[in-house]
């Protein structure tokens, strides 16, 4: 490495150092199912790039260091990492030392990732501990037979990532070496938080709160590590008043009601949080786990044409958010940056975002179901050729895992799986292989959850609760042909060749908009937005108060989704810029977006 790089390498890495005066996202990562002990691994790492994929021969899994210093958990791709290498990084090894706590002694001590793109191996002492394969899903490790003796250890995880493979989950990670179109900047390895915590042998391992509001009632089904005769104890509260509380041997498939008596609803409108403890007892009744968690009392579902939210049809006013930040990239700076994001968003008049090919932080959930903010949950589904069979196999699981992580969060009322399955060939036979999958999704996703899944957003739909549409038409008088209807009340937008015929779902455009506006200066030589961008700001407001008026003008819409909340690098089409900066006047936004049409329940 040449000595320019090295001290350009150097000075970036102590700017990143003096930025994170304490650990980076100290924050405990999963805020509804929170233990009091646990040791946050974030921080300085060494590292290492493999650029041959030689690292295993050269045994880096027995590392005790390597010459590079990362931020962790930021990708090595961002600025906040202090490495800022945004070429392709085929494979890369990390390093740090881990030790167990004294008073960890008689619990299993679990090494947790939250996200690690994509094909991860973790080895102590030069030994494998595991594996995982996915790009955001969250794993854990039993680390207590390598660790127990209570010394230093050496902790070193290999990944491997390769965004051009057709088989992993990229989202809107750029397959060329250059940011262009609708893809940016990469995120390779660690990305989000790494942590250790002491577990009972017999503590929980999840578990899974369902709102019951038309019997008043929350069902809660923990899930535990193993069975040895213990006993849970469920807590819910009303602040420091204990509303509702039950006990149950723990079981497999264990359920647990907890009736409240005229119980508080969660909506955008008034967001109550009920807090719930989960206690867990031994046959000898001593506590040997406790878990802290919350819940919303809301209900979600499809009647009809309209999405009814506690039992009431809800118009959504969405914004297409892709959770992208200039140092961060994939991962937020901080907590308060997700924050941010919501409350510059119900600033601009939405009432929710579709969270578009990321999985989002638990922490931006947590702040959402907070703040009273409506979300469609999506994955990085770009990058999975859904033709492809061993692509099917790497996203099944993952998507499982997903569900599975966020499926308590009342500010999630739906689900999805897919964005635009471009490669689905046209031809119904050739095509069987996609459409096997995304129906085996859909299946997948109800067995898991009962919420409304949007299959594939904007086309070639295979079995969806919800019905979607794009489109970035810039003329609102052509616009409104768009939504017109057939003879046969099919709609004109859609093409036969690439759906299935609805059946009368709730009707969205979940993309729509786009317009180019530039503050300033141009990000780069191919920033774009779609169509022709306006040449005055008064003609930006015209056109898009002219297409959300069409939109909400149609008898049979439920919402829509804008296109979008920020730009990011070379898209500029937000609201806002890059940086979170404002464009334009708020007020006339907000004035444009807060609209609902009559006959919903968030027009009172």
């Amino acid at each position: 490495m040449k000595l320019k790089t090295i001290l350009s390498a150097g000075l970036l890495l102590a700017s990143a150092l003096t930025a994170w005066s304490s650990v980076p996202r100290k924050e405990y990562p999963r805020p509804q199912f929170e233990r009091s002990d646990w040791q946050n691994l974030n921080g300085e790492w060494s590292y290492t790039f493999d650029f041959g994929k030689s690292g295993m021969d050269r045994k880096f899994f027995e590392s005790k260091g390597f010459d590079g210093k990362i931020i962790v958990p930021f990708c090595p791709e961002s600025e906040l990492s202090g490495v800022k290498y945004t070429d392709f990084i085929p494979a890369m090894w990390y390093h740090r030392t881990i030790q167990m706590p004294a008073d960890w002694q008689g619990k299993r001590t679990m090494l947790n990732f939250q996200g690690v793109d994509y094909f991860s191996s973790v080895y102590i002492d030069g030994k494998l501990v595991g594996r995982h394969w996915g790009s955001s899903s969250p794993f854990a490790l039993d680390i207590t037979e390598f660790i127990s003796d209570g010394k230093p250890h050496d902790l070193v995880v290999r990944v491997e990532d390769d965004t051009r493979s057709g088989v992993q989950p990229v989202g809107k990670q750029s397959s060329n070496y250059y940011s262009q179109g609708c893809d940016y900047t990469r995120t390779t390895g660690i990305w989000q938080t790494v942590w250790m915590e002491p577990v009972d042998a017999a503590g929980l391992k999840n578990v899974y709160i369902v709102p019951d509001l038309d019997n008043s009632r929350f069902l809660v089904k923990p899930a535990y590590n193993s069975f040895n005769g213990q006993s849970i104890e469920v807590l819910l509260k009303e602040g420091d008043k204990v509303v509702a509380r039950a006990n149950g041997k723990a079981t497999p498939g264990q359920e647990i009601a907890l009736n409240v008596k005229n119980p508080k609803t969660w909506s955008p409108e008034s967001p109550f949080l009920y807090d719930i403890d989960l206690i867990v007892k031994d046959k000898d009744g001593k506590v040997i786990d406790e878990v802290a968690s919350y819940a919303g009392m809301r209900k979600v579902h499809v009647e009809g044409d309209r999405l009814y939210l506690n039992n009431e049809p809800y118009f959504l006013r969405l914004v297409l958010d892709q959770g992208f930040y200039p140092t961060g990239i994939w991962t937020a700076p901080t907590d308060a940056d997700l924050k941010k994001d919501i409350e510059l968003s119900m600033a601009a008049g939405f009432n929710g975002a579709r969270l578009h090919q990321k999985v989002f932080d638990e922490r931006f959930h947590y702040w959402a179901d907070k703040l009273g903010y409506l979300t469609w949950a999506e994955s990085p589904s770009w990058g999975v050729n859904t033709n492809n069979i061993e692509a099917a196999r790497n996203f099944l699981p993952e998507w499982e895992a997903l569900v599975v992580r966020d499926r308590n969060h009342p500010s999630i009322i739906a689900w999805t799986p897919y964005n635009e399955t471009w490669e689905r060939p046209v031809d119904s036979e050739a095509a069987m292989q996609h459409d096997r999958l995304v129906r085996d999704t859909y299946d997948l996703t109800h067995n898991l959850d009962y919420r409304p899944v949007n299959d594939v957003s904007g086309n070639y739909h295979v079995v969806t609760d919800l019905w979607t549409v794009h489109s970035y038409e810039q003329d609102p008088e052509k616009f409104v042909d768009y939504f017109k209807l057939n003879p046969d009340g099919t709609y004109v937008c859609c093409d036969p060749r690439r759906d299935v015929k609805s059946s009368g779902q709730p009707f969205y455009i979940d993309e729509y908009g786009g317009i180019k506006w530039v503050d300033g200066k141009q990000f780069a030589e191919n920033s774009w937005g779609y169509g022709e961008g306006p040449r005055t700001l008064d003609e930006f407001y015209t056109r898009l108060a002219g297409l959300t008026d069409v939109i909400l003008a149609v008898p049979y819409m439920s919402g829509y989704c804008y296109t979008q909340l920020t730009d990011v690098e070379q898209e500029q089409n937000g609201i806002y810029n890059y940086d979170r900066s404002p464009k334009f006047d708020m007020n006339r936004i907000h004035s444009i977006f807060s609209k609902t049409p009559a006959g919903f329940a968030n027009k009172k």
